[in-house]
């Protein structure tokens, strides 16, 4: 999820505490994991309600959680997680809704290289687990941080502190791929987790800016593949490794001048139903707008429909 995350992020002020409530219907609440397209949080924002309203989602990913400097979670490294960042969670949950925060993303300062050790990165992890009551939680695992062992080990680690302290909490790692599944980074943090003992319920590639031409093709050959590695290490099924896997795709136009289109996503989201993948989303809502010009942070840069990628993730159950 490389468009547009180099761009330098917006510095909101903190406001007052919100009191984050659960999502209504609790006992029946949808598995925020499944279907939930990522939001952003800088540059032009949209309402999240009004999108829930419109396409029938149910849940967001939220990006991003950074490191401050330290071993100190903020929303993009600069805002409280008592600020608007909380305002919009209670937002989408009063709604009905539920969220996924993400940790991580292509800039930044990750907390995963900014921690000291794994318990350390628990706590960061906790801290925002704590503040929202959470289901899950993503780490979006790119750049430096997926590229050097030590702290691949580091993030492993604290996920497995995570689980142990929080029982039914779902861990999410999304990560970048090649056409043919997992590369080599991919392929090590797959193998360490098994190594360790860390419990990884949905490992998510990022199937765009890596060459792709047929994108959907191309996206269900990289995911075929993850599910062989998954298999492989872990002595799953394929039905269980297809579960353990997801997509998170882009919608329009990528950083490589890839295309995705509706058509292409839709065969993506007909594979996930056919497989049975734990998760099926796409990078980002504020851009699934289309005829709008080039891409940008709020524009898809194709002639689609508005909210068309949403409404597809929204008709996805896993």
């Amino acid at each position: 999820m490389k468009f547009l995350r180099r761009t330098l992020l917006c510095a909101l002020s903190a406001t007052a505490l919100v009191g984050m409530t659960a999502p209504a219907n609790a006992e029946t609440a949808v598995n925020p994991v499944t279907a939930s397209p990522y939001l952003y949080g800088w540059g032009d924002d949209i309402d999240p309600a009004q999108v829930m309203r419109t396409t029938g989602v149910q849940a967001f990913t939220l990006a991003f959680i950074l490191s401050d400097g330290g071993c100190n979670p903020k929303w993009d490294g600069q805002r409280e997680l008592t600020g608007p960042d909380a305002a919009k969670i209670e937002k989408i949950r009063s709604a009905g809704g539920d969220v996924v925060p993400s940790f991580g993303g292509w800039a930044g300062n990750k907390l995963g290289e900014k921690c000291a050790n794994e318990t350390d990165l628990a706590g960061a992890y906790q801290k925002v687990i704590d503040a929202y009551e959470l289901k899950a939680i993503d780490i979006d695992i790119e750049a430096s941080e997926f590229e050097t062992p030590a702290v691949q080990d580091r993030v492993l680690g604290a996920l497995k502190i995570v689980k142990s302290k929080n029982p039914g909490i779902s861990t999410v790692i999304t990560m970048g791929t090649a056409r043919t599944g997992p590369e080599t980074h991919g392929q090590r943090l797959i193998d360490q987790a098994k190594k360790i003992g860390a419990d990884i319920d949905v490992w998510t590639l990022m199937p765009f800016n890596f060459g792709g031409s047929d994108m959907a093709a191309d996206t269900i050959t990289a995911v075929d593949g993850l599910r062989s590695k998954l298999s492989s290490t872990f002595g799953y099924s394929d039905a269980e490794a297809y579960k353990r896997s997801g997509i998170s795709s882009m919608n329009g136009i990528t950083d490589q001048k890839e295309t995705v289109t509706p058509a292409n996503f839709t065969a993506m989201r007909d594979y996930a139903v056919k497989n049975h993948l734990g998760r099926f989303t796409f990078w980002a809502a504020n851009r699934d707008q289309g005829n709008c010009g080039q891409p940008a942070q709020n524009c898809s840069g194709i002639n689609q429909g508005s909210y068309e990628f949403s409404k597809i993730v929204a008709g996805y159950t896993g």
